[in-house]
Formats: C-alpha cells, sequence, structure tokens
C-alpha cells in the first residue's frame, strides 16, 4: 500500500540534511486527510528540533497539483449522522489542520513550498506556511470553498486581509484562480521559477553551504532562490489582479447588498472576470456573509487568533451550515446543483448568522488556546 505522505532526508555537502515531505495521493490531487495531516505534524515537529535538518521542503507527488485542499468527505458523512450536532470528524480535522499550518508558519528554520500545480484550500493553508513559496507557470490557486458552503479558512481571516485593496474579499467571495503573477502580487508566493527547475533546484541546495543558523540559512536560500529566478526560462505572464486593481476595489466596494447587486449587474468581455462572477453569484448566501464577517476582521487579530476564530465557524458550517449541502452536490452526488439553506444573500436570518458566527466553546476550553 502506498503511502498518502512520503518523508525523506536529503544529504548535502555541508553536512546538514533537508527534510523532504512529498504529499503522495496523486489521483486525488494531493488532498490532505487527517492521517496525513498527524505525519506530516509529527515529523515537522521533530525535524523542528533535529540540528542536523537545515531546512524543509514540501512538495506534491505528480504534476497536476500541489494540494488541491482537504479531503472532506469523512466530516460529511459524520454530518450527515449526526444532524445539527458537532462531530468529532469536524472538530478534529480542523484542529489538527489548523495546528499543522500553526506550526510551518511558527517553524523557525526555512520552509521551502514548491507550489506547483492546482494549490487550493488547504493547500494554500500549508503553502502560506512557508517562509519560501515558489510559483511557477502552471501554478493555479484558489480558495474555492463558497462553492462548499465554507468560507476560506487556513489562516484566510490572517492572508486576506493583508492583500492589497479589496483583493482578499474578492479572493473568498469568487473562488478566482490565481496565476503566478496574481500571487506574488498578492503575497501569497514571493519566488518565480520554471516547473522544469524542480530537479536542478534540489541538486542546488545539495551544494549550499548550510549551518546552524537559521537566520544565515534563510538568507542562503533565499539568494539561491534569486540567482534562480533570474535566469528562469520561462515568461511569469501579467496578472489580472494587479492589472485591474481599482475595478476590482470598486466592485467589491460597500456593504453585502451592494456588492451582490454589483457582482450580478456586471457586464464584462474579460472571461476571467466572467468565471469569477459566475462562481461568486453560485456560492452559498451563508458563505457570502462568512466572508464578509472574515473580511472585517482586518489586520487587528494574530494569525492565532485567527485561527481560533476560524475553527469556530468551520465546525459550524459543518453542523449548521451550508457545508454539506455543498460537498453533496460538489463531491459526492456530483450534480452540481446545490440547495442551499437561503436563495439570495438578502434573505440570510441574523439567527442564522450568529448562530455560525458564535464559537461552540469558551476562551479556556478551546481546541487552540494553547496556540
Amino acid at each position: 500500500m502506498t503511502q498518502d505522505v512520503i518523508f525523506q532526508t536529503l544529504g548535502t555537502l555541508s553536512g546538514k540534511s533537508i527534510g523532504v515531505v512529498t504529499l503522495n495521493i496523486e489521483k486525488a490531487l494531493n488532498a490532505l486527510n487527517i492521517g496525513m495531516v498527524q505525519a506530516m505534524t509529527k515529523q515537522l515537529k521533530q525535524w523542528q528540533t533535529d540540528a542536523n535538518i537545515a531546512l524543509v521542503v514540501l512538495d506534491g507527488s505528480g504534476d497536476k497539483a500541489f494540494c488541491a485542499g482537504g479531503d472532506v468527505r469523512a466530516i460529511y458523512h459524520a454530518s450527515m449522522a449526526n444532524p445539527n450536532k458537532m462531530t468529532d470528524e469536524a472538530c478534529e480535522f480542523f484542529t489538527q489542520e489548523y495546528q499543522l499550518d500553526y506550526l510551518l508558519h511558527q517553524f523557525g528554520k526555512p520552509v521551502l513550498v514548491w507550489g506547483d500545480g492546482i494549490v487550493m484550500g488547504g493547500g494554500l493553508g500549508l503553502m502560506a506556511g512557508g517562509s519560501h513559496r515558489v510559483l511557477t507557470e502552471r501554478s493555479r490557486i484558489a480558495m474555492p470553498e463558497i462553492t462548499i458552503g465554507l468560507y476560506p479558512d487556513v489562516g484566510g481571516s490572517y492572508f486576506l486581509n493583508r492583500m492589497p485593496g479589496k483583493i482578499g474579499l474578492f479572493l473568498g467571495l469568487t473562488a478566482y484562480n490565481m496565476n503566478a503573477a496574481d500571487a506574488l502580487y498578492v503575497n501569497v508566493g514571493n519566488h518565480f521559477l520554471a516547473s522544469d527547475d524542480k530537479e536542478p533546484l534540489f541538486d542546488a541546495l545539495a551544494d549550499v553551504h548550510w549551518n546552524d543558523s537559521t537566520e544565515v540559512n534563510h538568507q542562503a536560500l533565499t539568494q539561491l532562490l534569486k540567482v534562480m529566478q533570474d535566469n528562469v526560462s520561462v515568461e511569469i505572464g501579467d496578472s489580472p489582479l494587479a492589472t485591474f486593481q481599482q475595478q476590482i476595489d470598486l466592485l467589491m466596494s460597500g456593504d453585502i447588498e451592494d456588492v451582490h447587486y454589483q457582482l450580478s449587474s456586471l457586464q464584462t468581455e474579460l472571461d476571467w472576470l466572467r468565471r469569477a462572477q459566475k462562481s461568486a453569484l453560485a456560492g452559498s448566501p451563508l458563505s457570502w456573509h462568512l466572508v464578509f464577517a472574515q473580511a472585517q476582521l482586518g489586520t487587528e487579530l494574530s494569525l492565532a487568533d485567527c485561527f481560533r476564530w476560524e475553527l469556530g465557524i468551520s465546525v459550524n458550517c459543518c453542523s449548521h451550515g451550508d457545508f454539506c449541502e455543498g460537498v453533496r452536490a460538489l463531491l459526492i452526488d456530483k450534480d452540481r446543483n446545490p440547495q442551499w439553506r437561503f436563495n439570495n444573500v438578502s434573505q440570510v436570518s441574523d439567527d442564522a448568522l450568529a448562530a455560525l458566527l458564535t464559537s461552540p466553546w469558551q476562551a479556556e476550553h478551546h481546541p487552540l488556546k494553547d496556540f
């Protein structure tokens, strides 16, 4: 039986080692299940304190995806079997996923993420935690949770609110697929290489003089990636997000009903914007309200506070939100015809929204209280 995640250590000329994590369910686009989350957390904690490990690399098997998100089927089945109740499956998956994401953000040693191909949802949660986030000409990065009755979690409350203008809100509402130029513009990635550069990169990593200083190792990795990027063989192309920043800000201005009206009445020749419009208008009205609530958090909360906020909402979405219906329509029955609890954003009741936004835990009992 193949392992869902593979761990290797690579030797280097300096005597230090590189820890490599490879997500290994190619046919499922390397989507994360709870076993993978647990195995990665355990291994990364060991490498974090191992003086011989200079840096960690995360990549995905195959050439289609780094990671297309979380494998949410187990949560769906548990939630369907226990209607209107918080399940252990939902609580454990999201708790442990966010603990893994937070570990990466706080890792200390360099974490290089090879963000080639599809990087969505939970995959972006992993990538956001990396210190060195490499994009390629094949990168397609999105937070498509609105299509399954969720909202951009895995730290989205932190990184979306730190993007230029209203782009974070736009990405959350529309599931827009960023290319590499977009992702660099909004700081989801910070380096660009060709997809064919993966093997040369690993060869070059083995030749770097790694040492005991994490600061020096960060600088060495940055320098290596800059040199390779200066000689990259492919064009990065244009960023629609950068080019149309002002129009996006206008489209996303006002309250939720203003934005819904602006998107509904939008007429555009731009294919990417039409796709974004279609996804937003087909998305869960409850999710629209969650995305707006998330945007209103601003930049005041710490990363730990953001994960704590998200955990309550994520488990609530599973027990009394649109999550089960969204997963049914997209992944189970695959009819792509979700019957959302509310027909449009103006019909969402204050009570329904409050039920999603109210944490199931008191602060002292919160599963992430020790962050």
